[in-house]
């Protein structure tokens, strides 16, 4: 049941009305206009119409209870809608629409009717909204300004203060950026209209009870620019997430979850519609925990650059030529060079940790694999956590197989900057040993391991997590064309291990992109040693097409 918060007279925002004499000499009563507010009921409350009428009224129901007095204004009246904004915010009344070809609004009828609505406050070319047959024989006032913020100023006594030029593009977040306190006029550039001579007044407006324990994520779209003022108006905390519907994708939706923790949020947008999983990603989100560059998704937003290799043995790789220390100062200085080459994603230094290495003996339980305890690992990967430092698993499994191998790194991988890569080259069939043949892996045993992943991130609440696929050769994963991309806590990457020649890498990054399923972002590596010649970073920008998400250094 909805817990209504009872309207309290805020006396700083008061709105002085008209008083006339009467025949007597008295004072005539001053009119009062009642607002009642309301925390939504649910934790997730979806406000996703795409028609900008409908919109507006479906955010009014989420906040509002009852309000004597609305604001209103027309579907694509840029001026209208942005003074209205103004108007609404400063009273605390909601902000409705009505179309903009004068057809019949049942949502904007229902919702006056719902509200108990007795005056309509009409800015520039809105008209009123219903009709005296559609408002259902109600008495309800309409009072009429243009888009001039003089005349709002007159008829709703709120001192508006300097008119802000907005343009279509700000106008969102600057409806967004209103104080309820220290509402100002808000209007497109160019000339206003002229004011109106004698327009009335309102009633006075009791305000309710601010919702500030209610967030709106709101995407910013057009059609949710009314919605977003009457969430101001109610007093809840608005935060855009430019566009992005899946709350993990915000640095600062995240950031405001985490530190806020609201009691309901409402997600205000078209866009919002068709994003799957909405509630458990916004449970993710609001656990406040982001990714080294900020965020929960890795892709597009972060540009990877690892050091690959094995703690403690330089014959591995880059990354074990030095101590942890060490290790975080040379993956920083290797990110630094792709900064200026990198302007739309948050470059972020990487380690790449073989974790299980393959062996040329069989070992006490005949895998041919070196599973190095997690625990020994942990000081890198902590590490690595505190300088912001993103960190891969990568297994070279042998005999067994990849989930028995994951398996023992759960306590690392249950940490928000670690994920996992796969190794096909090491995995071994019954009767195959390392370095005699090349291994491979099928892509059931592929899925089983995004499937195990992504429950691990789901169950955890963890941001997305990233699976590195090593490769080669086409034969080493057949059938990728299967490859399960559709778990969304898991970001896969095809990751092209090619070395020699560049016309040789090139080939070879051709011929994997060629049966690349849908959805998988990918991963390049530059060999200090074995390419002839080793690409600088800015070769590698300039001449690996497209883009990859993950540079790696071996």
């Amino acid at each position: 049941m909805r817990s209504t918060s009872m309207p309290i007279a805020l006396a700083a925002v008061l709105l002085a009305s008209g008083c006339g004499a009467t025949g007597g000499g008295e004072e005539e009563e001053q009119r009062r206009a009642a607002v009642a507010t309301s925390v939504p009921d649910a934790r997730l409350t979806l406000v996703a119409d795409e028609d900008p009428v409908a919109s507006a009224a479906s955010t009014s129901r989420a906040l509002f209870d009852t309000a004597d007095v609305v604001v209103l204004a027309r579907s694509g009246d840029p001026a209208g809608s942005l003074l209205a904004a103004s108007a609404a915010v400063g009273l605390g009344v909601p902000l409705l629409v009505e179309p903009a070809d004068g057809a019949a609004a049942d949502a904007l009828t229902a919702e006056l009717d719902r509200l108990g609505t007795t005056t309509v406050l009409a800015v520039g070319d809105a008209e009123g909204g219903t009709s005296d047959e559609d408002a259902g024989g109600t008495d309800r006032e309409v009072v009429a300004v243009p888009a001039a913020a003089e005349s709002v100023a007159a008829v709703t006594g709120l001192d508006l203060g300097e008119v802000q030029e907005t343009d279509d593009g700000q106008a969102p977040a600057a409806v967004a950026a209103l104080d309820p306190g220290d509402p100002v006029a808000l209007q497109p550039p160019g000339d206003a209209p002229d004011p109106a001579g004698d327009v009335g007044t309102l009633p006075a407006v009791d305000r309710a009870e601010p919702l500030e324990g209610t967030l709106v994520m709101a995407t910013g779209d057009a059609g949710s620019l009314a919605g977003i003022a009457t969430a101001r108006a109610a007093g809840a905390r608005v935060q855009l997430t430019g566009g992005v519907t899946d709350p993990r994708g915000s640095a600062d939706l995240v950031a405001l979850l985490g530190e806020e923790e609201p009691d309901a949020v409402v997600a205000l947008g078209a866009g919002f519609g068709a994003e799957e999983g909405l509630d458990w990603k916004l449970e993710t989100a609001a656990t406040g925990t982001q990714l080294p560059g900020g965020g929960q998704l890795l892709f597009p937003g972060h540009f990877l650059v690892a050091l690959y290799g094995h703690p403690g043995s330089g014959a591995l790789g880059v990354l074990g030529e030095q101590d942890v220390a060490g290790a975080v100062e040379r993956a920083q200085a290797h990110a630094a060079p792709y900064e200026p080459l990198v302007t739309d994603a948050a470059v972020v230094p990487a380690f790449e940790i073989i974790a299980t290495v393959a062996s040329e003996f069989a070992g006490p339980d005949g895998n041919y694999s070196t599973e190095v305890p997690a625990e020994d690992l942990r000081p890198w990967v902590e590490a690595a956590g505190q300088a912001g430092i993103y960190v891969v698993l990568d297994l070279q499994p042998g005999r067994t197989d990849f989930v028995a191998q994951a398996e023992l790194y759960r306590s690392l991988l249950e940490l928000p900057h670690v994920g996992l890569a796969l190794d096909p080259e090491w995995r071994l069939a019954p009767n195959q040993v390392h370095l005699t043949q090349i291994g491979s892996v099928g892509i059931d045993e592929v899925n089983r391991v995004v499937t195990w992943l992504a429950d691990l991130t789901r169950a955890a609440a963890l941001p997305q997590k990233l699976l590195v696929l090593h490769q080669f050769q086409v034969r080493m994963i057949p059938e990728r064309e299967r490859l399960d991309t559709s778990r969304e806590e898991v970001a896969v990457m095809v990751h092209a291990d090619g070395q020699g020649g560049q016309g040789d890498k090139q080939a070879t990054w051709s011929t994997l992109r060629q049966t690349a399923p849908d959805a998988v972002a990918w991963g390049w590596k530059n060999f200090y040693d074995e390419d002839a010649p080793m690409l600088s970073p800015e070769e590698t920008i300039a001449q690996v097409s497209p883009r990859p998400q993950l540079i790696s250094y071996q």
